[in-house]
């Protein structure tokens, strides 16, 4: 009689899992059961992530996966999950994926036909929403900036017309030059939230037109530290608005190779708004 094949063994689950973006107390009992029993975590900065782990208790075997080493590291995690090891993937604070690493993986781990499940909780950029009292029916996510002001400057002007909600991640020692750049971009006027720190002992949420948001932060050195989601109403539907938005997104392209002047009267003929507003010489 032939000997028996040995069974077939079924391939894990990568989970995704939010951690919290503050406060420990939002790490939800599924999320901490899911840690607890996987064969490993993969996580951003596994320093990080072991800090959490004493505060829970969790002793799981942690992996480091992070922008530097994902593409080598993803194809070995695929062959773990297919050899029946589950997963979980996690970041340093909050939902994976929204401004961190893990995309590769995910992708990798759904091409083999891995199962992929979330396990949801905290994100920052919903968070800030929440409380940011700006419309959140429609709402456009941009990460983070370039760090360089040239190109800065040249994003948010591509973004001056657009009519959703803005919404940014921002780092302490950029947080004021970010806030000068968008009330350049958008108009002083245009209403913003800066939400610092959220979930966190010093949490604050403060709104107001990005002009006072800008004079807040330069004035209070305890506003320039932190974590920080900055958020942008969209443009309007009035016609001056959306003209002058669209004047200064055209403006900003053609400065790049005109000289000021130049480029100002031509965004202006281009979209009818008013010259002065554009370049002030």
């Amino acid at each position: 009689m032939p000997a028996a094949s040995p069974p077939t063994r079924t391939a894990g689950v990568l989970h995704v899992v939010a951690t919290p973006i503050g406060n420990l107390g939002d790490l939800s009992p599924r999320a901490q059961q899911v840690l607890r029993d996987v064969a490993a975590v993969c996580a951003e900065d596994t320093r990080h992530t072991r800090q959490l782990f004493a505060q829970a208790g969790i002793d799981t075997p942690l992996v480091a996966l992070h922008e530097h080493n994902e593409d080598a590291m993803a194809q070995r995690l695929v062959e773990r999950l297919q050899a029946g090891d589950s997963l979980a993937l996690v970041s340093d604070a909050g939902t994976p994926l929204v401004s961190d690493p893990g995309f590769r993986l995910v992708r990798a781990a759904r091409a083999a036909g891995i199962r992929v499940s979330p396990v949801p909780g905290p994100s920052a950029p919903v968070a800030a929403l929440s409380v940011a009292g700006l419309p959140s029916d429609r709402f456009a996510f941009e990460g983070f900036l370039p760090a360089k002001a040239a190109a800065r400057r040249e994003r948010l002007a591509a973004l001056a017309g657009e009519p959703r909600t803005l919404v940014f991640f921002e780092s302490s020692h950029r947080i004021g030059e970010m806030l000068a750049d968008a009330e350049q971009a958008f108009g002083d006027g245009r209403c913003a939230v800066v939400a610092r720190e959220l979930t966190k002992l010093f949490e604050t949420v403060l709104d107001g037109t990005l002009a006072a948001l800008r004079e807040r932060v330069e004035a209070d050195p305890d506003q320039r530290r932190g974590e920080f989601v900055v958020l942008v109403e969209g443009a309007g539907d009035d016609d001056d608005g959306a003209r002058l938005a669209e004047g200064r997104r055209v403006y900003a392209l053609l400065a790049a190779h005109l000289p000021p002047s130049t480029a100002a009267r031509l965004a202006a003929e281009i979209t009818g708004a008013p010259r002065k507003a554009l370049y002030g010489g």
